[in-house]
């Protein structure tokens, strides 16, 4: 027994620990024999995320997020193996990888330790992000639409990452405080209801939607659309100020922003809100109200299926075959923060449209980052920025595996597509604001 006492001892390099021999403290020395046994068989759950060694990453953000939901840390190890999860060993999180399917790896200490040290080298551009709790996830959608409407519930619901859904009584009634994230549907926050007018006018859905919209405007007591939807913009607006988190993708991006710089003005022609527009609206527009975008030009046509120069859809020439974007590569020790956002298992990601696909970058604030840029085609895919004490991340496209989304197409079968760059975009952002936070330097 002393022979096993030594070695344990010395592998611990615990040597005053062997007076206590002599003096008979035989609870206090079993106690450190203890605790260096459990050091030295310590191990931990590696979810790699390279492109050869996980088989769904969609929903090894699942198990990382339910992780989390069980009070338990995560380490985000950026740019190591495509952006990988460490977790704690436990045969509950083994048990949920091999039911959900997700690729993992067993590390001893040793080995933990080694690539720990690797990471956090200065000659790698490499950080281990500590992930402290699971964040609240509401997504702002009409109560109507299944999952399948916007990319952001699609994913979710696959990943088995668990929202709430909210729409404009919830956040007109503060609930926003309740959240620590906020995904914005594919809205249109002008009150133009989507610009679909010139196709759709007829059709009984977009009849049946927007007297609906207008009966849910008078609930709440406005007497336009416009001016409800406004009222919302600012809510959101106020809740990103005051530290969340928002997420946009497609319309409800540069929606977002005209509604918030439109604000006192009326943009709307009478098909919409039943009087005539505020004559030379363009030159009342109120730049410095918005996070994202500056100097843009807004569509006056009701019969243009576009809101204004932001957005990159009529303007592009680039076919579906060449149409990729790249992500930017940022510092992970010193800019955690967009690094965070940019993980993936590989820097070109495949282009997708949506009514809003892509944002001028001539129109783009210069304290925004561009995340993802197709640099031939001179646009921004994917920006980020800061306001106030949140954060924000517009998503140009309507669905990352569904070229060009049409009105009525059938929904995308995500188990079709389990190593999606373009989801994994999303995700990341997901689990975002469970970092602990560093100020980003760029």
């Amino acid at each position: 027994m002393t022979t096993i006492f030594h070695s344990r001892i010395n592998k611990c390099n615990k040597e005053p620990v062997l007076s206590f021999l002599s003096k008979g403290k035989y609870g206090f020395l079993f106690f450190i024999l203890f605790f260096c046994f459990q050091l030295s068989n310590a191990s931990y759950i590696l979810i790699p995320m390279d492109a050869e060694g996980q088989q769904n990453h969609l929903k090894a953000y699942g198990i990382t997020y339910w992780t989390l939901s069980k009070d338990l840390k995560v380490k985000w190890l950026l740019n190591y193996r495509g952006g990988s999860f460490l977790l704690p060993n436990t045969e509950l999180i083994k048990k949920e990888c091999v039911i959900r399917g997700i690729s993992f790896e067993i590390l001893d200490e040793g080995e933990t330790a080694s690539i720990l040290a690797s990471i956090s080298s200065p000659s790698q551009n490499m950080e281990a992000v500590i992930l402290e709790k699971a964040p609240k996830i509401a997504v702002y959608s009409p109560k109507g639409n299944q999952p399948w409407d916007d990319a952001v519930t699609m994913v979710l619901t696959y990943a088995e990452i668990p929202y709430e859904t909210i729409y404009d009584k919830e956040v007109l009634e503060d609930n926003l405080i309740l959240y620590d994230w906020l995904h914005l549907h594919h809205e249109d926050f002008t009150g133009q209801y989507g610009k679909f007018y010139a196709t759709y006018r007829a059709t009984p859905w977009y009849i049946k939607e927007k007297k609906q919209a207008e009966a849910l405007a008078k609930s709440l007591g406005y007497d336009k659309v416009s001016d409800e939807k406004l009222a919302v913009a600012l809510k959101i607006r106020d809740y990103v100020v005051g530290g969340g988190f928002m997420f946009a993708m497609c319309s409800a991006t540069d929606s977002f922003e005209i509604a918030l710089s439109a604000e006192h003005v009326d943009i709307c022609e009478p098909m919409f809100d039943g009087d005539p527009s505020d004559p030379g609206y363009q030159s009342k527009i109120d730049y410095s109200k918005t996070f994202a975008f500056k100097n843009f030009t807004l569509e006056r046509s009701p019969n243009i299926y576009e809101f204004s120069s932001i957005d990159m859809t009529r303007k592009r020439q680039v076919s579906k075959t060449t149409d990729y974007f790249t992500l930017m590569d940022f510092s992970a020790k010193w800019d955690p923060i967009p690094t965070m956002l940019c993980q993936n298992h590989t820097a070109l990601v495949k282009g997708f449209m949506g009514q809003t696909t892509a944002y001028d970058p001539q129109e783009i604030k210069s304290n925004v980052l561009i995340l993802g840029e197709n640099k031939a085609n001179g646009e921004a895919r994917y920006i980020h920025g800061i306001k106030g004490k949140g954060f924000f991340t517009f998503y140009g496209g309507h669905d990352p595996e569904d070229y060009q989304h049409r009105v009525g197409d059938p929904k995308t079968e995500l188990e079709l597509h389990p190593n999606s760059p373009g989801y994994r975009l999303i995700l990341n952002n997901v689990l975002f604001p469970a970092a602990k936070k560093k100020k980003q330097k760029t």
